[in-house]
């Protein structure tokens, strides 16, 4: 196995890690940009008020993006491998 291959499956590993989190992270950042413009725009400071929503949206993007996530993650293992097969 030479440099270029290892790169390729780390670059691989790193997209596939992205691919995996970016949809939840995206949701978390979005409710709670606005939940911050609704306590800006109220006044109301209280810091448990984003912990309900936050977690409420994180929790429904999860099963929502499961199915998503999971044949990801089961592309990429199949890849790897098929790697180890080729090359052990």
């Amino acid at each position: 196995m030479d440099e270029a291959a290892v790169l390729e499956i780390g670059r691989n590993g790193i997209w596939v890690v992205l691919k995996l989190a970016g949809p939840i992270m995206l949701a978390g950042l979005l409710i709670g940009l606005l939940i911050a413009l609704f306590q800006a725009l109220t006044t109301i400071q209280e810091m448990t008020l984003t912990f309900v929503p936050k977690i409420l949206v994180i929790f429904t993007s999860l099963i929502l993006f499961l199915p998503f996530m999971m044949t990801t993650l089961k592309e990429f293992t199949q890849q790897l491998y098929s790697l180890i097969v080729i090359l052990g």
